[in-house]
């Protein structure tokens, strides 16, 4: 199914959508949402004790009226070579280092640190990189002051390598949207160029063991891919 993942930041939401509107098979290089097709000979038998969660995952009259389809929740694009690539996930997922980085889990363990009040986790796209790399916007305590060497320690201990944001983006307020939920796709949009962000930035550096402020210099050494990451 086609999805416009340039100007729609898809969650479980904004899927939702497309079952209110005709539905088209993407083109070769465009990305589009995994469906797989419900039949006798290829049933869907739900989840338990939980029909309007079965439902949620089924989207129906997709190619024709009757017809059933499970969401998958995976981007996946055709490259030149006929290869099916996975691009990206919806909802509060995405994918890095060949992981699915569920950014509820980030959040929860970056709210244990005792500056951090508020954090907001989602995936940005590092060029030559595939998937995502973790980044989560963050509002430190008045009482408190940023330490980019606790912080450190603690995803180290606490979350796995391709889980642990990358980049942090330090935040007076957060953004949220009409329904009172924490704002995500400009934050996706704006990247981690500090050229461009007036929010004061770091990067996890794991020669420095801790994450230090991102200048225009680590941000170019990132692109050419001198960095770990």
């Amino acid at each position: 199914m086609k999805a416009d993942v340039q100007k729609t930041f898809l969650t479980d939401q904004t899927i939702q959508t497309f079952r209110l509107s005709p539905l088209c098979v993407f083109s070769l290089g465009e990305t589009g949402l995994l469906l797989s097709k419900v039949s006798a000979s290829s049933p869907f038998f739900g989840y338990a004790g939980s029909k309007q969660l079965t439902e949620k995952k089924l989207m129906r009259n997709v190619f024709v009226k009757g017809d059933a389809y499970f969401n998958t929740g995976d981007l996946m694009a055709e490259d030149a070579e006929d290869f099916i690539c996975f691009k990206d996930r919806v909802g509060d997922t995405f994918r890095w280092k060949g992981e699915n980085v569920a950014t509820t889990e980030v959040t929860e363990v970056l709210g244990m640190v005792d500056f951090i009040q508020e954090a907001n986790v989602y995936g940005v796209e590092i060029p030559g990189n595939e998937g995502r790399a973790g980044m989560a916007a963050i509002i430190v305590r008045p009482e408190c002051e940023f330490s980019g060497k606790k912080l450190f320690d603690h995803v180290l201990n606490e979350l796995p390598g391709y889980s642990r944001p990358l980049f942090i983006r330090l935040q007076e307020s957060m953004e949220m949207t009409g329904t009172f939920k924490q704002q995500k796709f400009n934050l996706v949009e704006s990247g981690f160029n500090p050229s461009t962000i007036c929010d004061p930035l770091y990067f996890l550096d794991y020669s420095e063991k801790s994450y230090v402020p991102l200048t225009d210099t680590l941000y170019s050494s990132i692109l050419a891919g001198e960095r770990k990451l």
